[in-house]
């Protein structure tokens, strides 16, 4: 997420600069005999884009309380003042992950009703909006994927356990069968053996005819 924020804040910094050039292009004699132009420095991205970097990095990097701190005043200035450039950094705010203020779908939400009206954006807070828009599109559906996988192995788990249980149900019938059948042969063994003896008893008390 950091290199994903150095990435889009040298964007900003070649816009900067290709805006720069395009203001400075002069017109008629001028324009064919440019005066070379005056040094400047490096081109920095706006005043106001540049404090929505800020609060991006340091948000997930603080502790609980600074990120509930950074968190709340985002949301305060976009309920209190709803400005443009207050509405983008509660965006902004909800697509960073790391932090309990984090809502990818909310994010989602306010930064495409804020690119439905690209015109009230600066191009820089507009270019920044499309890139987190971009990202917290891709999280959301790794976590949909990531979640059907999980419900799938749920579901797996599920199947198993009740294949298992079916199974223990059919050996424990099985095993009840089995000690029924034993108990019956038991019985009959017991009466033949009865029977057995019976007729033992009687041929030894009976009297010898001669």
């Amino acid at each position: 997420m950091l290199l994903k924020r150095s990435i889009a804040a040298a964007c900003l910094l070649v816009f900067g600069a290709l805006a720069g050039c395009a203001l400075t292009g002069g017109a008629g004699s001028d324009a064919k005999n440019p005066s070379p132009p005056e040094p400047s420095g490096q081109p920095k991205v706006s005043g106001t884009v540049e404090p929505l970097l800020e609060m991006m990095t340091a948000l997930p990097q603080g502790d609980p309380a600074r990120q509930a701190e950074l968190f709340q005043a985002a949301k305060d200035a976009a309920s209190l003042s709803p400005t443009t450039t207050n509405r983008l950094r509660y965006a902004l705010a909800l697509a960073v992950p790391g932090h309990s203020g984090s809502d990818p779908v909310a994010a989602q939400r306010q930064l495409a009703e804020l690119l439905a009206r690209p015109e009230t954006l600066l191009p820089d807070e507009r270019l920044l909006a499309m890139e987190e828009l971009q990202d917290v599109d891709q999280r959301l559906v790794l976590q949909a994927e990531n979640k059907r996988l999980r419900d799938e192995d749920s579901q797996n788990s599920r199947d198993k356990l009740q294949a298992l249980n079916k199974r223990l149900s059919a050996e424990s019938d099985e095993n009840a069968r089995l000690r029924k059948a034993l108990d019956e042969a038991r019985a009959k063994l017991d009466a033949v053996t009865h029977i057995e003896r019976s007729i033992n008893d009687r041929g030894t008390t009976e009297p010898h005819t001669p």
